[in-house]
C-alpha cells in the first residue's frame, strides 16, 4: 500500500510537467486518467487507512483519507469539466496556450492539496499548504483581467499573513515539544501526539490559537475571510471549484491536526471553544451576505464561508455523531460546491455573464445543466436526499446532546436564513421565463461540462441516500481519533 502514497506524491506533479509538451488530445486524456487514478487510489485507502512510506515521512490515517477522498474526487471532476470549459471557448492558438497553462496549474494545485494530508511532519504540512497558496494565486490571475489580478494580489497578501501566523504556531508547538522530546526532533505528528499529555499547557494553547487564526485564514473563517469572495469570483471556474471544495477543506485538515494535539494536551474544552467562536461568526456573516449577491460565483463563495462555519461549530459539539457529521460534510461540500460551480461556469459560457440579474430562463435554455444546477443548489442548502442533509442532521443531533443546546439553536436559525437567501437569489435567475425574444434555442455549451455535473450529483446523492459501509466505518474511526465522545 505504500505504493499508493507514492502514486499520489508523484503522478500529479509528473502530469503537470508532461502536459507542457503534449498535444491537446493527450493533455486532456492525461488529465482525466491522473485525476481518476488519484480518486481510485483514495478509494483503495478507505479500506486500509494506516499506511506509511519513505521511512515514515509519508503517512495516512483515517482522518487523512477523508480529505484525500474530497480532494481527489474534485480533482477528477474538475479535469472532466475543464475539457468542456476550454472547448466551449474559441479554438485559437492563444486560447489553447492559456488552456495548457490551466491544465498544468490544476495538476500542480491538486498535487499540493493531495500531498498535504500525506505529510507526517507538521512543518512539511505547513510547507504543502504554502505551496497551494503560490500555485492557486497564479491560477486566480490566469485570465489576466484587472479584477483577477487584484483578487490574486489580495489573496496572496492575506493568505501569506495568515500562513505566517500559522508558521509561528508551528514554531511555538515545536518549542512545546522540545521540552519533552529534546531540541532535535522532526515534529512528526505522531511524536507530538504521543507526548501531548506532557507538553506545557499554556504553550500548547497559544500554538492552537495561532494555528486556528493562521490556517483559518485559508479556511475562510471570519474575520480572515476577506480574500475569499474576490478570489472565488474572479478565478477561472475550474480554479474556483478547487478553491472552494478542496483548498478550504485541506486548510481545515491542518486545523484539525492542531485540535487533536491540543485536545490531548489540555482537554477538549479550550480547542472546542475557539472553533465555536470562529464558526458562529462565519455563519452569521454568510447568512447575512448570501441574499445580497448578484454575482453567482461570489454567492457561492459566501456559501463556502457558511459551510466552513458549520464545520467549526460541529467540531465544538464534540459528540461522536457530530464529528462524524463534520467529516461527512467535508465530502458532501466538495461534491455539492463542485457541482454548483460547474453550473455557474456553464451559465457563464451560455449567457456570457455572472450577473444573476441578467440571467433569465436558465433552466429552459440549459435542458441538462439547468435542472442539475437547481438540484446541486438544493443539495448545497441541505435538503434531502443529498449528503449535506445527512451530515447537517448528524451535526445537529450531536449539538442536541449538549445540556446547554443554545449553540445548536443559533446554528439552525442561521443555516435556515442562508438557505432562504441562496434559493431566493438563484431561483429568480434559474426558474424565471427566458427573455423575449428568446436569445437562442436550448442547448448545452459542452457535454463534458454537463457530465461533470452529473457525476458530482451522483456522488452527493450516494452520500445522502446510502453511503458505503466502509466509508461510514472510516468516518467513525476518524471521529474517535479526534477525541469525539470523550
Amino acid at each position: 500500500m505504500a505504493y499508493a502514497l507514492l502514486a499520489l506524491l508523484v503522478a500529479p506533479a509528473l502530469a503537470a510537467v508532461v502536459s507542457v509538451f503534449l498535444p491537446r488530445w493527450a493533455v486532456e486524456a492525461l488529465a482525466v486518467v491522473v485525476g481518476g487514478g488519484s480518486f481510485a487510489v483514495a478509494i483503495i485507502l478507505v479500506g486500509n487507512p494506516r499506511v506509511d512510506a519513505l521511512n515514515g515521512w509519508l503517512s495516512v490515517d483515517a482522518l487523512a483519507v477523508v480529505f484525500l477522498l474530497a480532494v481527489s474526487f474534485l480533482y477528477f471532476l474538475t479535469m472532466v469539466f475543464t475539457i468542456g470549459y476550454l472547448r466551449a471557448e474559441d479554438q485559437s492558438t492563444e486560447t489553447w496556450r492559456r488552456g495548457r497553462l490551466l491544465f498544468v496549474g490544476l495538476h500542480l494545485f491538486c498535487w499540493a492539496m493531495l500531498v498535504a494530508p500525506l505529510m507526517s511532519s507538521l512543518a512539511l504540512l505547513w510547507v504543502a499548504i504554502e505551496v497551494t497558496t503560490v500555485v492557486s494565486a497564479l491560477l486566480v490571475a490566469l485570465d489576466g483581467t484587472k479584477r483577477a489580478s487584484e483578487a490574486a494580489w489580495k489573496y496572496v497578501l492575506i493568505a501569506s499573513m495568515g500562513l505566517g501566523i500559522a508558521l509561528l504556531g508551528t514554531v511555538v508547538l515545536y518549542y512545546a515539544g522540545s521540552a519533552v522530546l529534546g531540541t532535535h526532533y522532526d515534529l512528526f505528528f505522531t511524536q507530538v501526539l504521543r507526548a501531548a499529555h506532557r507538553l506545557p499547557p499554556q504553550v500548547v494553547r497559544l500554538a492552537d490559537v495561532l494555528a486556528v487564526v493562521g490556517f483559518g485564514t485559508k479556511v475562510g473563517w471570519v474575520p480572515m475571510h476577506t480574500w475569499l469572495p474576490d478570489a472565488h469570483s474572479e478565478a477561472p471556474t475550474p480554479v474556483s471549484t478547487l478553491l472552494s471544495g478542496a483548498l478550504l477543506a485541506v486548510s481545515f485538515y491542518a486545523v484539525l491536526r492542531y485540535f487533536e494535539i491540543t485536545e490531548r494536551a489540555v482537554g477538549a474544552g479550550f480547542p472546542r471553544a475557539v472553533l465555536l467562536g470562529f464558526g458562529l461568526a462565519s455563519l452569521l456573516l454568510a447568512a447575512l451576505s448570501v441574499a445580497g449577491q448578484r454575482d453567482v460565483k461570489r454567492l457561492l463563495a459566501y456559501s463556502s464561508i457558511e459551510h466552513m462555519g458549520i464545520l467549526a461549530v460541529g467540531m465544538s459539539f464534540g459528540a461522536t455523531v457530530a464529528v462524524a457529521g463534520v467529516l461527512l460534510q467535508v465530502l458532501g461540500h466538495a461534491a455539492a460546491k463542485g457541482t454548483s460551480f460547474f453550473g455557474a461556469g456553464t451559465l457563464l459560457r451560455r449567457f456570457g455573464t455572472k450577473d444573476l440579474g441578467r440571467i433569465k430562463g436558465a433552466i429552459s435554455l440549459l435542458p441538462r445543466s439547468g435542472p442539475m444546477l437547481v438540484l446541486a443548489l438544493l443539495g448545497l442548502s441541505g435538503l434531502p436526499p443529498f449528503g449535506i442533509f445527512r451530515s447537517e442532521l448528524m451535526i445537529v443531533e450531536g449539538g442536541l446532546l449538549d445540556p446547554d443546546g443554545s449553540a445548536v439553536v443559533v446554528v439552525v436559525v442561521l443555516v435556515l436564513l442562508a438557505f432562504a437567501g441562496l434559493l431566493w437569489t438563484t431561483g429568480r435567475a434559474l426558474l424565471s421565463p427566458a427573455a423575449r425574444p428568446r436569445p437562442a434555442r436550448a442547448s448545452e455549451p459542452s457535454r463534458w461540462m454537463a457530465g461533470a455535473m452529473f457525476l458530482g450529483l451522483v456522488g452527493l446523492a450516494v452520500l445522502g441516500v446510502h453511503p458505503p459501509e466502509q466509508l461510514l466505518v472510516l468516518l467513525d474511526h476518524a471521529a474517535r481519533q479526534l477525541g469525539a465522545g470523550r
